[in-house]
């Protein structure tokens, strides 16, 4: 099974403006023949790290889905990440711009209409009005003092306007047109990111609360593993005084002992530092976040169908930001070619004009007029073909970066099943390795107080009971953050469903506040 990237339709062509436009096709010769790269996509029936292949219901979106994990406080941290995270306030800022380049790249596709008033009182200096006069004469007679100067007069005119000026392109090429599609592309592009940015914030708060809750379940089993080290450093410090232990005993528990506590700093500095990230992605100063925890072996571990590949393209949104901007770039192409074709613009103005005030609203004040005028490009240094391989070299990347978006997706899905299984399994191991190291722990403490054990295996067996417990956290971490990358891979609850919903956003956004102002 294949996939490649759908398009909106271009408006049918007349049969004059087909016709016209072969004609300029084959006039321009063969410089405007583009050759559109693919972008199709193998799609596999199943994912490889799942047994078995059967579709499934998209997972579910943030707030539900953080309630299946069981905790009530995580569930309020998605809840306020979604409403306050400045991330997603930043790309809710880049819809509206892109709302409104949109409204912009659309506006040729209307007329333009503009007042165009003059009040207007003039003086022509007498130097002027005087040569003006005497132009057609042979400067038979000369005048000179008083009564020549006398002669000057200026001249004074009064000049009143009301009018409406008006032009329209008419858009015979669809140049407009494919400009107007390739912006309003780009809109629905920065809804589809929008969503991209809310399913990552929401991965990096669960994810960063994870951690907060491991750092507390390490420093835990740290202060217990001192509490362990400092009772057999108390057995071992009442056998050095009875002379049944060595100062070379002591000292080496005491090392063990002063491991454990300086394992303690740096996991509280992870603690306090990774709380401090969770409350930025809240949208709100460290100070203030108030953060209880709580340890993650109390959580549950949500169960989540993968689905298909093939539903798994329509979950994505990511995979349908790029084909977004695919589709814009490909308009983007045609908007080129025509501007290579003659631009058609019928200008006019009608309204009123007078050189008095008091006959400006006279029917003989009426003035108008309506013309049309042709541009064909014939040369401008290359420029129009310099903007046509450009914007045929862009689709050619946003084609490939397209394809490599849905490797993407399945590689994400595949390392995040993968990611579940195999720490499962570490998980399951681990704890038996914890449990092996508890009851070697204990047996070696029992012969401590018999006085039957020598310090070396000791140390050994208490340094291995540390580190298994230390290890079990870290990887119940891993596979709680396995499905996070699980709930992010498969769209965070997106769908067709959503998809169809940011578009009739756009679409409405496009429609709004369109009084006849600007």
């Amino acid at each position: 099974m294949s996939l490649s990237v759908r398009r909106r339709p271009r408006p049918p062509l007349f049969p004059g403006r087909a016709a016209a436009l072969a004609a300029a096709t084959a006039l321009s010769g063969c410089m405007l023949d583009w050759e559109k790269p693919e972008a199709t996509v193998e799609i596999p029936p199943t994912f490889k790290a799942e047994k078995t292949a059967r579709s499934a219901p998209p997972i579910r979106a943030a707030r539900e889905w953080s309630q299946a994990f069981g905790s009530p406080e995580l569930t309020r941290l998605v809840e306020k990440a979604l409403e306050q995270n400045l991330d997603i306030a930043t790309a809710v800022a880049r819809i509206q711009q892109a709302d409104a380049t949109a409204r912009i790249d659309s506006s040729p596709l209307w007329p333009s209409l503009t007042m165009n008033d003059i009040a207007r009182r003039t003086q022509t200096p007498a130097t002027i009005t005087s040569a003006t006069s005497t132009s057609a004469s042979t400067n038979a007679t000369t005048t000179t003092g008083a009564a020549g100067s006398s002669a000057l007069r200026t001249r004074r005119a009064n000049f009143f306007q009301m009018q409406l000026d008006a032009s329209y392109e008419i858009d015979f090429w669809g140049k407009n047109q494919d400009a107007s599609n390739a912006a309003r592309l780009l809109a629905q592009a920065s809804r589809f990111d929008r969503d991209v940015v809310e399913i990552s914030t929401i991965a990096s708060v669960v994810n960063a609360y994870f951690q907060v809750l491991t750092a507390e379940d390490r420093l835990r089993i740290a202060r217990n593993n001192i509490k362990i080290a400092e009772n057999v450093l108390k057995a071992i410090k009442a056998r050095l005084d009875v002379g049944t232990a060595t100062a070379l005993d002591y000292s080496q528990q005491d090392s063990v002992v002063a491991q454990q506590r300086a394992a303690v700093p740096p996991l509280e500095q992870s603690l306090r530092q990774t709380k401090n990230t969770l409350a930025v992605l809240l949208g709100a100063p460290p100070e203030s976040a108030i953060i209880k925890g709580g340890s993650l072996s109390r959580l549950r571990f949500p169960k989540v169908a993968p689905g298909l590949p093939s539903e798994l393209l329509l979950r994505r949104p990511d995979i349908a930001e790029a084909e977004a901007k695919l589709e814009s770039a490909e308009f983007s192409v045609l908007q080129a070619r025509a501007a290579f074709f003659p631009s058609i613009r019928i200008t006019g103005y009608y309204g009123v004009q007078s050189v008095a005030l008091r006959s400006l609203f006279r029917p003989e004040a009426i003035a108008w007029q309506i013309a049309g005028n042709l541009t064909q490009p014939l040369f401008d240094g290359y420029n129009l073909q310099g903007q046509y391989l450009l914007q045929q070299g862009r689709y050619a990347e946003l084609a490939q970066a397209y394809q490599k978006q849905i490797l993407t997706a399945f590689s994400d899905v595949e390392n995040a099943l993968i990611a579940i299984q195999e720490t499962s399994r570490q998980l399951k191991l681990q704890g038996e390795a914890v449990a092996a190291a508890r009851r070697a722990y204990e047996v070696a403490e029992a012969r401590l107080r018999e006085g039957t054990i020598d310090i070396i295996t000791l140390s050994t067996t208490e340094t291995t009971l540390f580190q298994t417990e230390d290890v079990l956290a870290q990887v119940r971490l891993a596979y709680f953050q396995a499905a996070t990358s699980l709930y992010q891979a498969l769209g965070g609850g997106w769908s067709g469903t959503t998809r169809a919903l940011e578009i009739a956003t756009e679409n409405a956004a496009y429609e709004s506040d369109k009084g006849p102002w600007p």
